[in-house]
Formats: structure tokens, C-alpha cells, sequence
């Protein structure tokens, strides 16, 4: 869930970018059926960037922390603060602001929406109004961030 980091491990490639945020929501091999090149090559790096991630000592240490009281959850949290720390830090890893970036991609989205899956159409009116992207920074964002996950959750998550 870790949206912000995943659209800026994309670099500037509108299509990567795009491939890349809708990774979590796609299923599957024959992504070629679906999909133009590029957007394959950005739902590639985005399973990449996972199987990076997820093996990776300080992220299992992190998760490892987080499991006693959040369970299955601590991925996801641990994917949060991650771009809690990312969008807090902003300015230290990009030229432009969050917000510009934010704005941009936001647009991006929205000229995309014919190749989107269901559920990121569903998701991304609540992301564009919550400015999510530029409410990472902020504690209080990650919080309802989670809080609103929870909230989807089937059993208690713990994470509100």
C-alpha cells in the first residue's frame, strides 16, 4: 500500500507511474491481454519493488516488531510509514514540491481512467480529495490512512 513510493521508484514515465500504482490491484501473468508495454513494464516493477522490499533485512525487521499486536497487518503498516518518512522528506530526494508531483499524478490518473482496474476507480476520488500523497507527511494523515483501511478490514486490525 505504500502508493507514494512506488509512483516515485517510476521516475518520470507517465506510463510506468501509472503501472506501477496499479500493481497491488492487478492479477495474474497474461498482463500483455490488458495492457500496453509500458504499463506491463510499470506493474513489473512494482512486483520487483515488492519482492525488493519484502526481503529485505530491515523491512522483516520492521514487520517483525509490528507483528505481535498487528498481525498480517504489519506489512501494510510498514509499507505506511514508509511513505510517512518518504513525502516527510520530500524535498531531500526531488526538485519539484509534493504537491506539484501530487497535482501531476493525480492528473495523470484521471487521463488514465479507461485502463484502470475497478477498485483503483473506486479508491481514487477519496485519494484526490484526501490529497493522500501530501497527507503522508503528516502523522495525522498516515493515521487516517490506516484508520480508513481498518475500517475495511474483516476482523479487528488494530490499526485505528
Amino acid at each position: 500500500m505504500n502508493f507514494l513510493a512506488h509512483v516515485y521508484l517510476s521516475g518520470n514515465d507517465p506510463q510506468l507511474m501509472i503501472g506501477n500504482f496499479i500493481g497491488d490491484f492487478v492479477k495474474g501473468r497474461n498482463l500483455n491481454d490488458r495492457y500496453n508495454a509500458d504499463i506491463v513494464k510499470g506493474i513489473e516493477l512494482h512486483r520487483a519493488i515488492d519482492e525488493f522490499t519484502d526481503q529485505h533485512e530491515v523491512v522483516l525487521n520492521s514487520k517483525v516488531r509490528l507483528r505481535p499486536k498487528y498481525r498480517h497487518y504489519s506489512g501494510v503498516i510498514v509499507d505506511m510509514y514508509y511513505d510517512h518518512f518518504l513525502a516527510k522528506n520530500w524535498n531531500d530526494f526531488h526538485d519539484i514540491s509534493l504537491q506539484s508531483f501530487a497535482s501531476q499524478f493525480y492528473a495523470l490518473l484521471k487521463e488514465n481512467e479507461s485502463i484502470l482496474p475497478k477498485e483503483v476507480l473506486y479508491m481514487m476520488p477519496y485519494m484526490i480529495k484526501g490529497n493522500w500523497f501530501v497527507n503522508y507527511a503528516q502523522k495525522d494523515g498516515i493515521h487516517r490512512a490506516l484508520t480508513g483501511m481498518s475500517r475495511r478490514t474483516s476482523f479487528d486490525s488494530k490499526m485505528d
